[in-house]
């Protein structure tokens, strides 16, 4: 069964807001790996953001959510499509405890202290420009972190709510609208928000999360959006990646291992070619649609 994705407007008080929570979706995505219970979390969290952000996409394409250069954490990537659609995986080096905390996870790449920096990239289905925004990491989780770049940088008040356990991921953003009330507003907003605890948000539906914290306001919900787990991975990108490689190379790999075998860090779906899907792929480039995966 597809997640929902929420729209909310709070109109007297000139304040929009999102409400997501996975659960379906979040499970495929633990089927790929077993994580520590702190990265479990912190990709949860991160999963249910990157939705948040995607759903005021007003494009088809992608938004890509990931840490650069941080130990031991050393891979960290969620994407969420304009189709609805999100993945995500992680990957670390050595023993994770289960106390370790956002600045003990996401250390600099020389394993300093600080923390390195989040990199948020949008790209569009129908353009090869990417657009990225690198942003330091800040306070001691992903939701400080994002609600701090909104302040600073966009300077529009937005602050996120976020919280993941081993069966849902959830989250919750509040967004100022321009307005000659919009510090009132925000501030009496945001302050009920703030009473939100993380069972609440992971436990309760958003008419019952919004009753309890805007009962007294003019709130206006709108229709869901479905949020599924969805990967990109297909036959045709795997055979773009040998072509890449070169015959003669692929060739060899035959020669040694009789086939090549290609895992999909997103969703663990293996592919497997022998010499005769080699054979047609490089015979595709010169006589395209020729050739059948047999």
């Amino acid at each position: 069964m597809p997640d929902k994705l929420h729209r909310f407007l709070l109109e007297n008080l000139h304040v929009r807001g999102e409400w997501v929570k996975l659960d379906t979706a979040w499970q495929e995505i633990l089927k790929t790996s077993s994580y520590p219970k702190p990265i479990q979390t912190l990709l949860g969290e991160a999963t249910a953001a990157i939705a948040l952000l995607a759903a005021s996409l007003k494009f088809k394409g992608s938004l890509v959510l990931q840490m650069n250069d941080t130990y031991p954490v050393n891979m960290f990537v969620v994407q969420a499509k304009s189709d609805g659609s999100v993945r995500a995986i992680a990957r670390w080096e050595g023993g994770i405890g289960d106390q370790a905390t956002f600045g003990d996870l996401f250390r600099d790449e020389n394993k300093q202290s600080h923390m390195a920096s989040m990199v948020i990239s949008v790209e569009q289905e129908d353009s090869t420009e990417r657009y990225q925004s690198i942003i330091a990491l800040q306070g001691n989780s992903i939701a400080e972190t994002l609600s701090a770049y909104f302040e600073q940088s966009e300077q529009l008040p937005t602050h996120f709510f976020l919280s993941a356990n081993e069966e849902s991921a959830a989250g919750f953003m509040l967004q100022s609208l321009p307005s000659e009330f919009e510090s009132e507003g925000w501030n009496h907003a945001l302050t009920l928000a703030k009473t939100i605890t993380n069972d609440e948000l992971l436990d309760l539906t958003v008419e019952e999360l919004l009753h309890r914290l805007y009962h007294e306001e003019d709130l206006r919900l709108y229709d869901p959006e479905e949020i599924h787990f969805k990967c990109t991975c297909s036959q045709q990108k795997i055979d773009n990646m040998i072509r890449s490689l070169g015959e003669k190379e692929a060739d060899s790999v035959i020669q040694e291992k009789g086939n090549i075998s290609i895992d999909c860090q997103f969703c663990n779906q293996r592919y497997e070619l022998d010499a005769i899907d080699v054979r047609r792929i490089f015979t595709e480039i010169g006589n395209p649609g020729t050739g059948n995966l047999h």
